[in-house]
């Protein structure tokens, strides 16, 4: 059985906060130490891949350590660290190997919450480097969402768009982001420019059925309202008109022209 031990993490003259806890299983051997923080990112991330959580968040401490500044490494760690937090959740830790916080102390920030704000963090200074780096603020979109800090989110995917629109992933993220501030309009429109790159994006299609409900569902909600206030002025106005009487010649109805065409499709986000 995995079960992670939380204990308090220190790096010391690494540079790492010592608010991290290197999580370690009683029955997992550590890694060896490694000397490269890109070698080790490289096999944090293919035990990422493979579903060895443990020796990822092993692999990645030691690359975060090595390099306070790898920012990719920061991202992985928090995903390894949620990934883990979930299992253990799943896993209904006993009280046997976990201590409870004392009533009325502040809640802890979890690990993977740290290590994506580690994220953020490093994705600014590469982008201080170089403003023109859409990748870099693309990743600091999905930093951002994985805080659930949507709107500085939402912000730093528009940069990485309007850097390179040509990216299917960039609008798909941006589109997502979008949805969950209820931005519909803008949503549609990424998301349609996600499927003009790449027709076979499927989490794109999915997204863009939502966004287009959503659209409709603030679209409508007005209607009944204002068909009750048309209905209740008609019958609270003593002083209108009488009604023409079924004799009473009435002009013909003034026809309503059809569309021209098919409407046009959505502006592309700038």
């Amino acid at each position: 059985m995995f079960v992670l031990l939380a204990s308090a993490g220190c790096w010391g003259s690494a540079g790492t906060d010592e608010s991290i806890q290197q999580n370690a299983n009683a029955a997992y051997e550590p890694l060896p130490e490694y000397s490269d923080a890109n070698v080790a990112l490289a096999d944090g991330t293919k035990f990422l891949d493979t579903g060895e959580t443990d020796k990822a968040i092993d692999a990645l401490n030691q690359a975060v350590k090595l390099n306070p500044d790898l920012a990719e490494a920061w991202f992985r760690l928090g995903i390894a660290y949620g990934l883990a937090e979930i299992r253990d959740k799943a896993l209904a830790v006993t009280d046997a190997n976990t201590t409870p916080s004392p009533t009325g102390t502040r809640e802890v920030k979890k690990n993977s919450e740290i290590a994506f704000e580690k994220a953020v963090a490093a994705y600014k200074k590469i982008i201080e480097a170089n403003e023109e780096d859409h990748a870099a603020y693309y990743n600091l979109g999905r930093a951002y969402n994985k805080l659930n800090e949507d709107e500085d989110a939402a912000k730093a995917l528009k940069q990485a768009v309007k850097l390179y629109e040509d990216d299917t992933e960039y609008q798909t993220e941006l589109g997502a982001i979008l949805i969950k501030l209820a931005q519909y309009q803008e949503a549609v429109s990424a998301l349609k420019k996600a499927l003009e790159l790449d027709p076979e994006n499927i989490r794109a299609q999915e997204l863009l059925e939502d966004a287009e409900a959503g659209r409709k569902r603030v679209s409508y909600s007005s209607t009944p309202k204002e068909e009750k206030k048309s209905g209740n002025s008609n019958t609270t106005n003593s002083n209108a008109a009488p009604s023409p009487s079924p004799d009473s010649k009435l002009p013909p109805p003034t026809p309503v022209p059809s569309p021209a065409g098919p409407r046009p499709s959505p502006t592309r986000p700038t």
